[in-house]
């Protein structure tokens, strides 16, 4: 069946295009991801990530190995989510904005545009927060003994600082275009596929690094670890997928309504709510986040000692991330998923919720059911992001990804594969997972 599938894939010739599409922005943006800044030493960066560890390296793994190459692409995707986290937090702060999201299609893209702008405006602090904090690096004035020993920058100074932000804040803002364009003419979420993509050339490296520094340790109970490791990743991906297409399905009854000769309605479907509606956008959200003291760093000495609480790995920075994924699938939700809409549009057609009075009782209804499995969720992708990591920790086992990175490979994979499918099931074609039935496929007859 999946080999039909993934056949059927290039039979259709929107798909196709589509797909050869996407692959080669993704292409592009892996290119750019060689392209080093100039004026730093490559080399040395490179070696300095990798001994340095805590957020630098998920900073280096979100960006897809960009910073460590000192690439132009070293800020990778995070300024325009962090736009859009500040964008999204004052539309509801600010009632001109929340009224210019509510006028349709043009308000969206007037807030897109701002969200452009303020990706701009956030490379460029973050790109002089980078530059200054190359220069300290092997300078005399850095505080750790790893950054003391190496020097990235020969040859410091205000033409060094100004070259650096513009080559960063144009290759952030040529990223934003490219995940623009994947998501306007290609398959999938652009932005989120951009993360997927960095994530996922570093796996081979990793996977490498992992099995050589299990093979040069002495210790008997090393093989046990790294068996325990591919055990618990396996797990973690099934619980991902099982509560990525974990739905509680609301029972949703039409009335009959007779027009002329015609019946309508008169049949039951249900609300489909998932569990987890917000996807990998709180993990990617509060990963963000987390990462911003890191520049203020730089730039203010007392923001070095948060810096260093909030390393990786630490109580501090579990506690923060867990309280911010949950605070962000309760926010994204409440964004995107409106129980008023839905209750008026489901009032409109003549449908109702069984023992539920339409209008507001059902919205509030919704509303209720909604906040529960959103808690669910939440805790889900707590517990997926945040445990895997200690438990590594606790065995001392070397491996470079933890749940966060696995939530985001395999949510955007998911979303990825469900837009294809969905593709050929409107045209009659068989998905990945074989035939729908008769009904689905009877309807996909109907939209072709």
């Amino acid at each position: 069946m999946l080999t039909r599938g993934i056949a059927n894939m290039f039979r259709i010739a929107e798909l196709r295009k589509r797909l050869l599409f996407t692959f080669a922005l993704l292409a592009v943006y892996r290119l750019g991801i060689f392209i080093t800044t100039p004026g730093v030493d490559r080399e040395a960066m490179k070696s300095y990530i990798q001994s340095s560890g805590g957020l630098l390296s998920l900073f280096n793994l979100f960006s897809g190995g960009a910073l460590e190459q000192l690439s132009i692409f070293a800020l990778g995707i995070m300024p325009y989510i962090s736009a859009s986290i500040i964008l999204q937090l004052l539309t509801v702060v600010v009632p001109a904005l929340e009224k210019l999201q509510k006028e349709g299609e043009l308000g969206r893209r007037k807030i897109t545009q701002f969200t452009r702008y303020g990706t701009i405006v956030l490379s460029v602090v973050q790109g002089f927060g980078i530059a200054f904090y190359l220069e300290d690096i092997g300078s005399g004035r850095a505080t750790d003994q790893v950054a003391a020993a190496v020097r990235v920058v020969h040859s410091p100074g205000w033409g060094f600082r100004l070259l650096t932000v513009i080559s960063l804040a144009a290759g952030t803002a040529f990223i934003m275009w490219l995940g623009e364009q994947i998501t306007e003419r290609g398959i999938g979420n652009g932005i989120s596929l951009v993360i997927f993509a960095g994530i996922v050339a570093r796996i081979p490296d990793a996977a490498t690094q992992t099995i050589y520094q299990a093979r040069s340790s002495a210790q008997e109970a090393d093989a046990t670890k790294f068996i325990v490791l591919a055990l618990l990743m396996v797990a973690v991906i099934a619980v991902i997928i099982f509560f990525e297409r974990g739905q509680r399905r609301i029972p949703v009854q039409y009335a009959k309504r007779v027009v002329g000769r015609k019946i309508y309605g008169g049949q039951s479907t249900h609300l489909p709510l998932k569990v987890n509606s917000s996807g990998v956008i709180p993990p990617i959200f509060a990963s963000s986040i987390l990462m911003f003291p890191a520049t203020l760093g730089s730039w203010f000495p007392w923001m070095q000692k948060v810096n260093q609480a909030i390393q990786d790995g630490g109580w501090i920075y579990n506690a923060l991330y867990v309280a911010l994924i949950i605070f962000f699938a309760y926010f994204y939700t409440a964004v995107t998923f409106n129980p008023v809409d839905v209750a008026d549009n489901m009032k409109k057609h003549g449908g109702y919720i069984p023992g539920i009075r339409p209008g507001k009782k059902t919205a509030e209804y919704i509303d209720k059911v909604l906040t529960r499995i959103t808690f669910g969720g939440a805790l889900y992708l707590s517990a997926v992001c945040v445990l895997p990591t200690i438990l590594m920790g606790y065995f001392n086992v070397p491996f470079y990804f933890g749940g966060t990175s696995l939530l985001i490979v395999v949510g955007v994979a998911l979303d990825t594969v469900q837009q294809i499918e969905g593709h050929l099931i409107t045209r009659n074609y068989e998905g990945f997972t074989g035939p729908r039935g008769p009904r689905i496929r009877g309807r996909a007859r109907m939209a072709v």
